[in-house]
């Protein structure tokens, strides 16, 4: 990695340095238009490379109008293709810029969810043979750990199971977000801090609700709002 250049000099001393790759959207928040100005405001200097950059959000929720919930007929936009990132990483990199303080790659192998796949089937062994191996987080839902560990997940101990397989593979931190079980929905989260140790794993327990949800809402004020009214 290149030494580090004036720019990050003149930085104060606690202050990170990350490059964030993720999807970004025009209307909603998703990927980099929800974390970059989260981690600005932690004091990161954040450089965003939008994977996607979408008019809005591809998923079925759409807006709250009037009380009632529609869809978006249609969106537009670019996908970043692998020959146009590595163009803006040789681009920093010329320019002395690829300098970051952490290496944490985070991956949500968004692939499918109940059964059904977004993406086409080949990409599935992508995800297992190139991605996994290289990620240092990893958060599947169930669908998705199904699908890299090649194992049914029916129980909590299948969960932890399939945790174990994916810290073989790479990752030192896994949560398979929503395994349902028993009409409600188990989280299982490991860590495995050393290879030759068993991982620490948790779980917690997450009342189903009979609803769809997309990533975060577009309707942030009346999201916070009926957040803050189920405390009360």
């Amino acid at each position: 990695m290149a030494s580090p250049p004036i720019l990050s000099l003149a930085l104060p001393s606690n202050t990170g340095r990350v490059l964030s790759i993720q999807s970004h959207t025009v209307q909603g928040y998703v990927g980099n238009k929800s974390a970059v100005f989260p981690l600005q405001l932690l004091g990161y200097d954040v450089d965003p490379i939008n994977s996607v950059q979408f008019s809005n959000h591809t998923g079925k929720l759409l807006i709250l109008l009037l009380g009632k919930y529609q869809r978006y007929p249609t969106f537009k936009g670019q996908v970043l293709n692998g020959q146009q990132l590595l163009d803006l990483v040789e681009g920093l990199e010329a320019n002395n810029l690829l300098y970051y303080t952490h290496l944490l790659t985070v991956c949500d192998p968004v692939m499918g969810d109940e059964g059904k796949l977004y993406v086409p089937e080949d990409l599935v062994s992508v995800y297992r043979e190139k991605v996994v191996p290289v990620a240092s987080m990893l958060t599947p839902n169930q669908f998705e750990a199904e699908l890299l560990t090649k194992l049914r997940i029916g129980s909590e101990t299948d969960g932890r199971k399939a945790c174990n397989i994916l810290h073989a593979a790479g990752p030192s931190k896994v949560v398979i977000t929503s395994i349902n079980i028993d009409g409600n929905l188990l989280l299982i989260g490991s860590h495995q801090k050393d290879k030759e140790q068993a991982p620490e794993q948790f779980k917690i327990v997450i009342p189903r609700i009979p609803a769809y949800f997309t990533k975060y809402p577009d309707n942030l004020d009346k999201a916070a709002e009926l957040a803050v009214s189920s405390l009360q």
